[in-house]
């Protein structure tokens, strides 16, 4: 199962960063691969959002279950149905000395055993540049 963790240093305070990444609806406006992010149901701390992401041409869905935990400016997502048997990680925001660290983590399954071995790499390769455009996107936002 490929796991990717990017990070990037953010000239802004952790407060002002953590709505940003709460209002996923929001996402598309800044990142070129989504197409849409629609929250279907909201909950205290929870949220369940319908995804669809343009990955080189190729439509993928998923709907995942976003957990807030304010308190820490932490979330956590896991995907509950859609195009890949696992699709789960997390947002974790850490103060550091100019501002605050972004890390993103995606475990992810394509969930076909016997081409995972060819297109693992490959979608690693994707999903860790998809991870840091978003990355880049927030920071531009944030810093523009």
């Amino acid at each position: 199962m490929p796991y990717v963790e990017v990070t990037m240093p953010v000239n802004c305070n952790r407060s002002e960063i953590y709505p940003i990444l709460k209002g996923m609806e929001k996402y598309p406006e800044f990142m070129t691969d989504l197409i849409s992010v629609e929250i279907i149901e909201q909950q205290d701390n929870t949220t369940i959002t319908q995804w669809v992401s343009n990955v080189d041409g190729r439509i993928i869905k998923w709907t995942e279950l976003d957990t807030f935990d304010d308190a820490n400016m932490h979330i956590s997502y896991r995907q509950i149905d859609g195009d890949l048997k696992k699709f789960e990680g997390e947002w974790i925001l850490t103060t550091i000395p100019c501002g605050t660290e972004i890390k993103l983590t995606v475990d992810f399954e394509f969930g076909i055993p016997m081409i995972a071995g060819l297109l693992n790499p490959i979608l690693k390769k994707k999903v860790r540049d998809n991870s840091l455009s978003m990355l880049t996107a927030i920071k531009d936002k944030m810093e523009g």
